[in-house]
C-alpha cells in the first residue's frame, strides 16, 4: 500500500506527495516520504548544489525495483512557481526546459515526481554556455581499489594548493570521488575540458602507477584510476553533492574535508546517516560561491601538451 497523499509545507510553499507509503529502496524499507524527510533535512545543502543550474532528474516511479528514466524536460502541470531553465541541442535541433532549482521546494517537487538523483550542469541560468564549475572526476576502473581513490586524491590536492586554487571535494555515492573547484565563467565547455584534461594528465604524470587519462575504455588498465575530464563536456553530468544514488544502499554523494578523505569509507554515507552529519556539520561546500578561480594557467599547460603533439579526443554531445 502506498497510503494516501499528504501536503508538506517547505517554506512558502505546499508540496502534495503521493503515494508517501510507496517503497523505492526494499533493502532498506525507505519510502518516498523518507526521501522526502532526507531532502528536508539537507535542504540548504542541495538547494546550494543545484541554485540555478539547469538539472537531470533521475526518477524511479516504481522505486529501484522499477525503470529508471533519465528526465531532461519539466512535464506539463508542474506548479506555477517551479522555476525553469531553456537549454538547446543544436545538434539535433531541440530544446528542454529543465528544472532549475532555487529553493527547497523545488527539491521537493522533484522528488513527489519520483526523482532519486539530481544531476545539475556544470552552468548557471545566467549563461548555460559558460561553466562556472570545473568538475575534477576521479572514477576508479573495476579492479580499482579504494585506497588507489586516496591516493590519488592526495595529488590532487597537492596540485591544486601548487596552482593557488581551492577545491571541495565529496564522495560520489559510489567508488570514486569528486572534486569541485569554483570558476570565473569566462570560457566556454570546450575550454573548461581542456582545462580539465591538461590537470588530469599533470595528475597522471606524478601518479603514472595509479592514473590513466587514457581515452578509450577498452585501452584502459583495469586496476587504475581514470580521471574523467569529459565530466566537462557539454550537457555531461553528475551527482551532484546531497543527492542520494539509486543503488540499494541509498548511498549519498557526500561532501567532507580533504582531512578525511584517507580514513573514510564511502559506504558509510547514506540517506540514513548524512542527516545527522549535516546537522552537526553543515554544508562543508557552504564557501564554495566565495571565490572564483581563472583557468588561465590550466590553459597554458592544455596548450604546451598540444604543441607537444598529445591530441585532445574528441567531445562526445548527449541530447
Amino acid at each position: 500500500m502506498a497510503g494516501e497523499a499528504t501536503t508538506i509545507e517547505v517554506g512558502d510553499y505546499d508540496v502534495r506527495v503521493s503515494n508517501p507509503d510507496r517503497v523505492y529502496f526494499p533493502e532498506l524499507g525507505v519510502t518516498k516520504l523518507d526521501l522526502v524527510e532526507y531532502y528536508l533535512a539537507v535542504g540548504d545543502g542541495i538547494v546550494r548544489a543545484l541554485r540555478e543550474r539547469p538539472c537531470m532528474l533521475h526518477r524511479f516511479p516504481d522505486g529501484l525495483a522499477g525503470e529508471k528514466v533519465h528526465q531532461k524536460r519539466v512535464p506539463n502541470g508542474a506548479p506555477p512557481w517551479l522555476e525553469t531553465v531553456r537549454v538547446t541541442f543544436p545538434r539535433y535541433n531541440r530544446h528542454a526546459d529543465e528544472l532549475c532549482v532555487t529553493k527547497p521546494a523545488d527539491v521537493i517537487w522533484a522528488v513527489q515526481m519520483s526523482t532519486v538523483e539530481f544531476h545539475p550542469w556544470n552552468s548557471r541560468r545566467a549563461d548555460t554556455e559558460k561553466p562556472d564549475e570545473w568538475r575534477i572526476d576521479l572514477d576508479p576502473m573495476p579492479d580499482c581499489p579504494f585506497g588507489t581513490v586516496q591516493r590519488v586524491a592526495t595529488v590532487v590536492r597537492e596540485l591544486l594548493d601548487e596552482l593557488g586554487i581551492t577545491g571541495y571535494p565529496k564522495t560520489s555515492g559510489g567508488r570514486g570521488m569528486h572534486v569541485y573547484v569554483r570558476i570565473e565563467p569566462s570560457w566556454g565547455f570546450s575550454d573548461v575540458r581542456r582545462a580539465a584534461l591538461a590537470f588530469a594528465r599533470e595528475v597522471e604524470r606524478r601518479a603514472p602507477d595509479d592514473v590513466t587519462t587514457t581515452w578509450w575504455r577498452r585501452d584502459r588498465d583495469p586496476s587504475a584510476l581514470f580521471i574523467d575530464y569529459n565530466q566537462n563536456a557539454r550537457d555531461h553530468t553528475v551527482a551532484s553533492a546531497y543527492s542520494v544514488r539509486g543503488v540499494p544502499t541509498a548511498t549519498v554523494s557526500t561532501p567532507v574535508t580533504w582531512d578525511e578523505i584517507q580514513d573514510l569509507d564511502p559506504r558509510d554515507f547514506t540517506i540514513r546517516t548524512v542527516p545527522a552529519r549535516f546537522a552537526e556539520l553543515g554544508d562543508l561546500h557552504a564557501a564554495i560561491d566565495d571565490h572564483a578561480h581563472s583557468l588561465d594557467a590550466l590553459l597554458e599547460w592544455a596548450d604546451y601538451d598540444e604543441q607537444s603533439g598529445l591530441t585532445t579526443p574528441e567531445e562526445k554531445s548527449q541530447d
